[in-house]
């Protein structure tokens, strides 16, 4: 087992430890769900409030760690499977704190939520932009398009492309912790543009490569 799956495996048994231990001392509700204001708009019940976060930490973790195993493409994941193992630490690190962010909320902490995730985001989001600009060739990580995944080429494009821009919505996210009231626009409205870009992008070069 390599050393990240046993640091993922650590963080999702404390997870657990902390919901069995805190259940007793929990509200029968639970809020769950905060709008772009980050004020709450949804709630679970208890059961579902502490351990719904564990149980989906589990299933995603099964799947990455399915992902080198089963990737047509695996040859060249392993020419990366560092800098993927690291963001596979990273992204269960961030799930674990939005879980601890909830609890504390539950048990009577009022902060701005989208405002702490702020550099949460930032940073899976500057780890992602070095992860995609290593990232090879694959079925399963990147930026994959129909033309990323037809052009090693513009594969490598769009990912040198993609990774500056992945780091700029870091630093981006960052303005969220000065202006919580916006949090939420400095989270999405950048990714989502980098989305399309590279979507655009991909397509034109490989539009390009094939005259």
């Amino acid at each position: 087992m390599r050393k990240a799956e046993i640091i993922v495996i650590i963080i999702i048994l404390v997870s657990i430890a902390v919901g069995i231990y805190l259940y007793p001392k929990m509200p029968e509700r639970i809020a769950s769900h905060w709008n772009a204001q980050g004020k709450v708009d949804g709630y679970m019940s208890k059961f579902w409030g502490l351990f719904i976060m564990p149980i989906i930490s589990i299933g995603l973790f099964l799947f990455f760690i399915a992902i080198p195993r089963i990737d047509p493409l695996k040859t060249n994941i392993e020419k990366f499977r560092g800098y993927f193992d690291t963001f596979i630490v990273l992204f269960f690190a961030f799930l674990f704190y939005l879980y601890l962010l909830t609890i504390f909320w539950n048990i009577g902490l009022r902060f701005g939520m989208i405002q702490l995730l702020s550099p949460a985001f930032g940073i899976l989001f500057y780890y992602g932009g070095i992860l995609i600009e290593n990232a090879k060739r694959n079925w399963f990580i990147g930026i994959r398009t129909p033309w990323t995944l037809s052009s090693d080429t513009v594969w490598e494009k769009t990912h040198k492309v993609g990774a500056r821009l992945f780091k700029i919505v870091a630093v981006i996210c960052l303005f969220g912790i000065f202006f919580p009231r916006s949090a939420i626009f400095f989270v999405l409205i950048p990714i989502i543009l980098v989305v399309i870009y590279t979507i655009i992008y991909s397509y034109v070069k490989y539009q390009r490569e094939t005259k």
